[in-house]
């Protein structure tokens, strides 16, 4: 009786569960909560073969490049139109997609060759979904940059006749764009054209006989515009004891101030200025009653210079400035080592003004505590701040002054020149801070434009820009390094550097920024600069003048073959 009970109960529940699962398929139950969309991420990003990163911009991208996102989830064919390729991040690219690892890896390929040394975004929006509905968590986008187009810009020339084409297309500058009324030097392109610049203005006076023997223009042309020159630098220009301030207006010779208090003389751009007269002075040597006119009128203005008046009462050292206004409270005292070595030579120069050797010693060489004596990436520096410092140190009293065998107490200046150049040219070639586009064809770093404003560029201070004046300044240091950056900045970026009046002032691949600016003592040492490679010219014509000489072995005790 128990045992037919018991298969009742067993029937009878059999009978509950069929009727429990013939009453869902009836529609008499709930329905089961369908799975959420499962949404997608973005895992690795890889541009031909190398993970791309987001956040920093992926350097050197190939014009062809294969573009492969990888998600963590197949991507849905139809919203992939949300991944785009954008020229600076506005205008999209065509492209083609292609689909891998089950269509978790969407591959790109621009339809077109991207174009050189452009900025890009691989973006991807949030309308990109996954096969099963979801969408894509964040929103991301790539940053690259294209690679340098290695073809040539121009026909390739010899080297000599590239040389000629930069001195004279650089020559422009001085020559087309000097100021009509005074014939100075204005101090840049790219500000108000009545500012001329007194230490820009010696280096375009020193570019005057290198367009006369290299037939840019006539010796009665250069004749002329030195005239003009030394005409208002007598009769209109204001002086301070002989000494002119750093910026004039170039029609009525008056001061514009270089700052608040630099409102009067400036005495190492006087330097630079009297220098480039001297040169002038010696190169202008007819007996004819005009050439003999002009001597006397640079001779008067050289003369006119109270250098020893800048000790400031007497001290062994030379200051900066002096304002009618202010006196000496800018109170900034010339020191080195840096670009004021040919201030002090002149100042010992001077048969009017001059100064003795000890304010040379403790004043300039701080009784020898410009020297450095260290090595960097293998060259030895003799004076200066670790790893040389800015490359105009090697180049503005050197437009003149000739340091091939030149020594002094303190130093060899061949080998301080030489290896500071060097050392500039190792530092970009090593890339410690792995900026795009250095390396040993493109290097050179000194001050100049910067994006933004203006920077001392140097091994110490290098924030990515390169300044042609740099490497092209100093081909007498290293040719053959010099050359083959110049072949670069022409042939190779030439449609991005090369303009009106020779080379940009500077230009960041980083930042894929060129500047639009010319700057009269960036563009003067590189024509000047390039003739001493070649012939000598100016490094003859301001040490033939008897005053440095004497100035130089008698007074300052230095040694060369030439002196």
């Amino acid at each position: 009786m128990q045992l037919k009970q018991t298969a009742t109960a067993i029937s009878a529940s059999v009978f509950l569960l069929l009727g429990c699962g013939k009453g869902d398929s009836g529609g008499g139950g709930t329905t089961p909560t369908p799975l959420p969309p499962t949404p997608i991420a973005l895992s690795v990003a890889k541009i031909d073969n190398t993970t791309a990163l987001t956040g920093f911009t992926n350097y050197n991208i190939k014009l062809s490049p294969v573009i492969r996102l990888s998600f963590n989830n197949a991507v849905d064919r139809a919203t992939v139109s949300s991944i785009a390729v954008k020229e600076n991040g506005s205008t999209a690219v065509g492209a083609g997609y292609a689909y891998e690892n089950g269509d978790s890896t969407v591959v790109i390929n621009p339809s077109a060759a991207l174009k050189a040394l452009t900025r890009y975004t691989v973006d991807g929006a949030t309308t990109l979904k996954s096969i099963k509905g979801g969408a894509l968590t964040s929103a991301f986008s790539i940053n690259i940059v294209t690679q340098i187009d290695s073809t040539d810009k121009f026909p390739v020339i010899s080297d000599n006749a590239l040389l000629d084409l930069i001195q004279q297309q650089t020559f422009k500058y001085f020559w087309d764009y000097g100021h009509p009324v005074s014939g100075l030097a204005r101090e840049r392109s790219n500000a108000t054209p009545e500012t001329v610049t007194s230490g820009g203005s010696g280096f375009g006076i020193m570019a005057i006989p290198i367009g006369i023997n290299r037939n840019f223009i006539t010796r009665a042309q250069g004749l002329a515009r030195m005239q003009t020159i030394v005409s208002f630098l007598k009769n209109t220009a204001q002086k301070f004891h002989g000494a002119f301030p750093h910026w004039m207006n170039g029609t009525t010779g008056a001061v514009i101030p270089f700052s608040t208090k630099d409102d009067g003389a400036d005495l190492v751009e006087t330097s630079y200025l009297m220098a480039g007269l001297l040169t002038a002075r010696q190169y202008f040597n007819g007996a004819d009653a005009t050439e003999t006119n002009l001597r006397s009128d640079i001779n008067t203005l050289w003369n006119a210079v109270e250098w020893n008046w800048f000790r400031q009462g007497g001290q062994n050292v030379l200051y900066w400035h002096w304002s009618p206004a202010y006196a000496w409270q800018m109170n900034v005292k010339i020191s080195g080592w840096n670009e004021c070595l040919i201030t002090y030579i002149l100042a010992a120069s001077s048969t009017t003004f001059g100064i003795p050797q000890v304010v040379y010693k403790e004043g300039y060489a701080r009784l020898g505590a410009m020297q450095n004596g260290n090595t960097y990436y293998g060259y030895q520096l003799p004076l200066g701040a670790a790893n040389g410092g800015p490359l105009f140190f090697a180049h503005y009293s050197f437009l003149g002054i000739n340091p091939t065998g030149l020594s002094d107490m303190y130093a060899n200046y061949q080998t301080q020149t030489t290896n500071h150049t060097k050392i500039n040219y190792e530092y970009c070639k090593a890339n410690p801070k792995v900026f795009f586009g250095y390396s040993n064809l493109c290097w050179g770093l000194t001050a100049s434009d910067v994006q933004g404003g203006y920077n001392s560029n140097e091994p110490g201070n290098d924030i990515g820009t390169i300044s042609p004046t740099a490497a092209i300044s100093s081909f007498p240091y290293t040719p053959t390094e010099s050359m083959n950056a110049l072949k670069f900045f022409y042939y190779k970026l030439g449609d991005k550097v090369w303009k009106q009046y020779g080379f940009v002032d500077a230009f960041s691949l980083k930042d894929l920024w060129y500047a639009d600016s010319f700057l009269a003592i960036d563009q003067g040492p590189e024509i000047i600069m390039i003739e001493n490679y070649r012939s000598g010219l100016i490094w003859n014509l301001l040490t033939s003048c008897p005053e440095v000489k004497n100035g130089m072995k008698n007074v300052l005790g230095f040694t060369a073959p030439y002196l």
